[in-house]
């Protein structure tokens, strides 16, 4: 649906919501004097959000998208939705002294006029769903054998004239994307060799039909916020490519969406429309009791992505990122596979979740902790220590995982009380080395590790107490920890567990 359709079915709901209103205000047995000026500045203030969750939710193009069935429940159920909203205000603010047959009826009777609309324009219109976008663009092959292996290299210059490339592909490339896409492919992968497949595509459909170990490259001109299963997409991928191969796609991240947001729209509107659209495209996903809304009004298109969460999934179905450009409001990436997908069929998005960690005796336990990190973000330690290293302390240094409220939580130590759940399980005690994932673990000495496994780990643990800034200074306070333990366990504890929260509270030790 184009801006100028758009543009006036927003002005027609408008104009419905207000004819509803008036006629709610004058079926109502008392003096209209008193209503409007009352009712005037909450319906304007109700009509902005009614306009902006409809824009977000995109109920003013669903007859063109979907049959009418579809398109009239997700009027209802977006209706609903901006209903449930508009009473969480009321409630917070207090003002539930309005009319029931007002605001009640006015949602009713604004609906019954979107419906009859929507069937008009169904009808009338004869608006049907719109046609897959999808694109697979014809290229030669050249078959690869399965024992054949794909150097290892980072991404260069490629040694090739761009008068040599195929000017379908050009235009392919150009005509989907733009010039400076065709540009950053043409500096990473030889277009000149027909040995990739390039997609324009939503849908796994189209990669599962490209032959086994045949390509050694598959390039997806469609940027991952419009795919439904993503992780699927991305196994397809993986399952396609030869050892090494590589998979270079797009995506709008979190940050570059509410750039372009914020320069849409004219202050204070883009912030409203920012604030729902990241909480309906955001949040709803990530909860088992919104996440069926999210996924009906939007068919899992247009959501919202984080940086972390995109590469930590590139990364759980088996690639490595090796290179990365932002061209004009889009993340490209180029990622290698560098082995099979791990298929995490129980992913976390929620704020409570288990985290894989090295336990006693080298037994893998799962450590409760509230989210601060973006999903997935645990299949990017590797990544984070590669590109950033460690600070003081033996913390990722600026490290992108964390999210804004997850920095709160980290710094008041909100995140670790569910740890007390693994206390009660006795997985952990409560002074003791920290659990450390394998990553992490596999950064300290052969020594030390051994040393590591012969113990619980604890809440709380030895850094607060001697306070390193390097990793060698971290396993030389453990190490000395450990040794103490190992001949008074019950003792070395004791004094440890003061000193530390003597330093936590007059000393302000933080781990961070």
């Amino acid at each position: 649906m184009n801006r100028r359709s758009i543009f006036v079915n927003t002005v027609v709901d408008i104009a419905a919501l207000s004819l509803a209103f008036l006629l709610m205000i004058w079926i109502k047995p008392a003096s209209k004097r008193i209503y409007l000026p009352t009712y005037f500045y909450p319906f304007l203030i109700f009509i902005t959000l009614w306009v902006v969750v409809s824009l977000i939710a995109r109920k003013y193009s669903a007859p063109e998208r979907y049959s009418l069935s579809r398109a009239m429940w997700h009027i209802i159920i977006t209706n609903l939705l901006i209903s449930g909203i508009a009473v969480l205000i009321m409630y917070l603010f207090k003002h539930l002294f309005f009319s029931r047959l007002v605001v009640l009826g006015t949602i009713t009777v604004g609906t019954f006029f979107e419906l009859l609309f929507a069937f008009c324009d169904y009808f009338i219109c004869n608006a049907k769903p719109g046609p897959d976008t999808s694109k697979v663009f014809e290229v030669y092959q050249r078959v690869v054998g399965r024992q054949q292996e794909i150097p290892i290299a980072e991404p260069l210059l490629i040694d090739f004239s761009l008068e040599q490339v195929p000017e379908n592909i050009k235009e392919a490339v150009i005509d989907e994307s733009n010039v400076d896409v065709f540009y950053f492919l043409s500096e990473n992968i030889d277009l000149t060799k027909p040995d990739y497949s390039l997609l324009s595509t939503t849908t796994r459909f189209n990669v599962d039909k490209l032959p086994e170990l045949v390509y050694h490259k598959i390039v997806n001109l469609h940027r991952i916020n419009d795919i439904r299963y993503i992780n699927k997409f991305f196994e397809s991928v993986n399952k396609k490519l030869p050892e090494n191969g590589i998979f270079i796609g797009c995506f709008e991240t979190k940050n570059l969406r509410k750039k372009r947001i914020f320069n849409k729209y004219p202050p204070v509107i883009n912030s409203i429309y920012y604030f729902f659209d990241f909480i309906i495209k955001r949040v709803f996903p990530k909860f088992n009791l919104t996440k069926g809304i999210y996924f009906f009004l939007t068919r899992g298109n247009n959501r919202v992505l984080s940086g972390a969460e995109t590469f930590g999934r590139l990364y759980s179905c088996g690639f490595e990122i090796i290179n990365e450009k932002e061209i004009r409001g889009l993340l490209y990436f180029i990622a290698r596979k560098v082995r099979k997908p791990y298929y995490d069929l129980h992913p976390t998005y929620g704020p409570l979740i288990k985290l894989s960690r090295i336990g006693q005796n080298g037994k893998i336990i799962y450590v409760y902790k509230l989210r601060t990190m973006h999903p997935y973000a645990e299949y990017l330690q590797a990544y984070v220590y590669n590109k950033s290293d460690l600070q003081e302390g033996g913390k990722f240094k600026d490290d992108f995982r964390v999210t804004t409220l997850g920095k709160i939580f980290r710094k008041f130590w909100l995140d670790e009380f569910p740890m007390l759940i693994n206390l009660l399980k006795g997985e952990m005690k409560l002074f003791g080395v920290r659990p450390l994932s394998e990553h992490y673990f596999s950064l300290y000495s052969k020594e030390l590790q051994e040393k590591r496994i012969k113990t619980k780990p604890g809440l709380i643990p030895p850094f607060y107490v001697d306070m390193p800034k390097t990793l060698d200074e971290i396993q030389a306070s453990e190490t000395k920890y450990l040794n103490a333990y190992e001949k008074h366990p019950l003792l070395t504890d004791f004094k440890y567990f003061w000193k530390a929260v003597w330093n936590i509270l007059f000393k302000n030790a933080r781990s961070s």
